[in-house]
């Protein structure tokens, strides 16, 4: 598979090369903890900065549950595979725990050049051995740090992978941390060659996943995509979901539960509650360290509303990832329609509902784009963008503009959001925003008003500013 985008993230290890080839850093070896979601392309990434560093490499990957003397037997084979004299000493070598085993990678790492050691999969290394992160400490510290290396460190479970570079824990402070998004909206626009508009349709249903990407073909609309995924029960638009719930969260777990009364709408508290609950609604005792788990697990975001005035007890509860968001809503209870042939019905669910599903989905898409456009000439001081709204949702506004957050000192705009096909951003819109403006603290009749439209706007809606699918794309070209 051709390997597309990842441009900044493979400049960023080149420049920790870099800093080891040159010697710059304080000790010859450096090390990076590099996280992100499952399946969104760590080890692909790392495979393929390891295949253009022209430097020795060796990369290991964990097995979840296996025992642990056969995978440090393994560990130390990979290391065996570097192409240094001390290499070779390593044949035959056994280790009884991660301390020799690390050592043994200390042994093959070469003095005079530059070298680069993946450890993938480091979270079920932890799981397996409580003395892993120990052995790591104590073996960067006297041997690896002190020669040319490279060390890199990938795990998909983000809070483990957090907690490793932790204050408490034995490796803090010698490692630097870089997390992997998923694909962003131009490089999904560049692999399935649709326009901008139908370049984030294709990011909100595949959350720009490389593995689900290679299946849009170029050519394909959105309609095609789809009839071809729900026509197939192994395609990667159905199968990726299980697969990345199952690594964390086995069918019958409250978290799943959880996941999936969010995944099917539901956004506060209370209502995530009464819809997860097996007989009557989770206790807050039970649900409050499910929601701080998956949120520390990137999984789920917390938004709080952005005004003048703190508002911290209002919160609305969303999936983080559009992929995951749109399996929970369509796709979970669509594959037995798809195991028995009946894909077509589980297509027009989806098309019925595509509408209202995209027009809350895009939302989070569209505040990270306009992160990326502001501030500008046009809106200099506004480092913020949220929504706000009330405990009724009357008004709920789409677009704050703010100085700073999570409590601002001054609005900058307040705006809108109309994603439709062929239905542009109107006088009436523009009527009902003005008219929301007495209800949001910060605000007066005075404060710009602007607008986000897939379809353009009207003459008669007079906003200071609006942007539309091509700004919102390019936004992700800029360096």
């Amino acid at each position: 598979m051709e390997f597309t985008g990842r441009t900044r993230d493979l400049a960023l290890l080149v420049r920790q090369l870099g800093a080891v080839a040159d010697g710059a850093a304080g000790t010859p070896g450096r090390a990076v903890i590099v996280t992100g979601r499952r399946r969104v392309g760590k080890s692909r990434l790392v495979q393929e900065f390891c295949d253009r560093a022209d430097v020795p490499y060796t990369v290991f990957q964990a097995t979840r549950g296996r025992n642990p003397t056969a995978e440090r037997a393994d560990f130390i084979e990979a290391a065996s595979r570097i192409g240094s004299p001390g290499a070779d000493l390593l044949r035959g070598l056994s280790a009884t725990d991660w301390n020799q085993a690390l050592r043994a990678l200390a042994v093959a790492t070469p003095d005079d050049r530059p070298t680069v050691a993946v450890i993938d999969e480091v979270p079920w290394l932890v799981e397996q051995d409580g003395e892993f992160e120990g052995a790591l400490q104590t073996v960067w510290d006297r041997d690896l740090s002190g020669k040319p290396v490279l060390l890199i460190l990938v795990g998909s479970d983000i809070s483990v992978m957090e907690a490793l570079g932790a204050r408490d824990r034995p490796f803090f402070g010698r490692a630097t941390k870089m997390t992997i998004d998923p694909l962003d909206v131009a490089d999904v626009q560049t692999m399935t060659g649709l326009d901008a508009a139908a370049a984030i349709d294709a990011r909100l249903i595949t959350g720009g996943f490389p593995q689900i990407l290679t299946a849009w073909r170029p050519g394909m609309d959105r309609l095609d995509f789809l009839r071809e995924s729900t026509a197939d029960p192994l395609s990667p638009l159905l199968v990726a979901g299980e697969l990345s719930l199952l690594g964390e969260f086995p069918e019958g777990t409250r978290s799943r539960a959880v996941l999936q009364a969010i995944g099917s709408g539901e956004r506060t508290f209370g209502t995530i509650a009464a819809q997860a609950g097996s007989q009557g609604e989770l206790a807050a005792g039970t649900l409050n360290p499910l929601l701080k788990t998956l949120q520390d697990k990137r999984i789920v975001a917390a938004d709080r509303p952005l005004s003048t005035v703190a508002d911290t007890k209002n919160k609305r509860y969303r999936i983080t990832d559009s992929y995951l968001r749109f399996w929970l809503a369509f796709l979970e209870r669509g594959i037995p329609l798809v195991e028995r042939g009946r894909g077509d019905i589980a297509l027009s669910r989806i098309e019925r509902s595509w509408a209202s599903w995209r027009g809350r989905a895009v939302e989070p898409l569209i505040r990270a784009s306009l992160l990326r456009l502001l501030p500008d000439e046009n809106w200099p001081d506004t480092e913020e963008i949220g929504g706000w709204w009330n405990r009724a949702n009357n008004p709920e506004i789409d677009l704050i503009g703010a100085d700073r957050s999570p409590v601002a000192k001054s609005i900058q705009f307040v705006g809108s959001i109309k994603w439709l096909d062929n239905h542009p951003f109107d006088r009436h819109d523009y009527d009902a925003l003005s008219r929301s403006l007495v209800a949001i603290p910060g605000t007066d009749p005075n404060t710009p008003l602007v607008a986000v439209s897939r379809s353009g706007t009207t003459a008669d809606a007079p906003v200071a500013t609006w942007w539309g699918p091509e700004e919102l794309v390019s936004a992700w070209r800029r360096s």
